[in-house]
C-alpha cells in the first residue's frame, strides 16, 4: 500500500507491459540507425561553385572579346560572353592560355624548391633549428606533390582543348559552364555530376 492508499501489486510485470515499456535491443539499434540515416540525408549541403556567385554577367562587357587579344581578356569579360559563343575559338584560346600560365607557374615553383633544398644542405648544429628546417622542407615537398598532381590535370585539360572536348562534362556531355571553368580550369565534370560523385564517395567510400 502506498502513502496515498493505492495498493501495490507484487510480483513481476506482465509480458505485455514489458513489451510496451522496455524496447528490445534490436528495436533500439534499428531506431538509432534510422534516425542517424535520416539526419545524414537531411544535412547534405549542395555544392556551390565559388565563382558562379562571385562574378555576374555584365552586359556592358559582352562584346569586349571581339576587340581584345585573348591574352588581355579578363575573367569578367569572358563570363559576360553570350551563351551562344560557349567554347568558341576565343574561349578555347583563353582557357588554354590560362592553363599554360598555371602550368608554367607550377614548373617555376618546382625549380625554386630544388634550389632551396640544395641551399639548405648545410648541417645545422642546433637541433631546434634543424627541426624547423626539416619541417619547412616537408611542407614545401607536400605542396609540390599537390602541384604535381594538378600538373597532370592541366596537361589533360590542354589535350581536351586540342581535341575539342574541353568545357563539356565527361559523364553527361552537358556544358560545364564558364563560371565553373574560371574557378577550376581543370574541371571535367559539371557541378551536378560532381555533386553526385562526391555524394557517392561519402556513401560508399569509393
Amino acid at each position: 500500500m502506498t502513502p496515498l492508499g493505492i495498493p501495490v501489486r507484487s510480483g513481476r510485470p506482465s509480458s505485455r507491459l514489458a513489451q510496451l515499456t522496455v524496447p528490445s535491443m534490436a528495436q533500439s539499434v534499428a531506431s538509432t540507425a534510422a534516425k542517424a540515416s535520416f539526419t545524414q540525408m537531411t544535412t547534405v549541403q549542395p555544392i556551390v561553385s565559388p565563382l558562379a556567385s562571385a562574378i555576374k554577367k555584365d552586359p556592358k562587357l559582352a562584346d569586349n572579346w571581339k576587340k581584345k587579344p585573348v591574352s588581355e581578356l579578363a575573367d569578367a569579360e569572358v563570363m559576360a560572353m553570350s551563351d551562344d559563343h560557349y567554347m568558341n575559338d576565343t574561349q578555347m584560346a583563353f582557357f588554354r592560355h590560362k592553363l599554360v600560365v598555371l602550368k608554367n607557374d607550377i614548373l617555376s615553383n618546382a625549380g625554386e624548391t630544388t634550389e632551396h633544398l640544395r641551399e639548405d644542405t648545410v648541417v645545422v648544429p642546433d637541433p631546434a633549428d634543424r627541426a624547423t628546417i626539416e619541417e619547412e622542407h616537408a611542407l614545401e615537398l607536400r605542396t609540390r606533390d599537390r602541384e604535381r598532381k594538378l600538373l597532370k590535370k592541366i596537361e589533360q585539360s590542354i589535350n581536351r582543348i586540342d581535341s575539342g572536348d574541353y568545357g563539356y562534362c565527361d559523364e553527361t556531355g552537358e556544358p560545364i559552364g564558364v563560371g565553373r571553368l574560371l574557378a577550376r580550369p581543370t574541371a571535367s565534370l559539371s557541378l551536378e555530376a560532381q555533386q553526385r560523385r562526391e555524394l557517392k564517395q561519402k556513401m560508399f567510400g569509393d
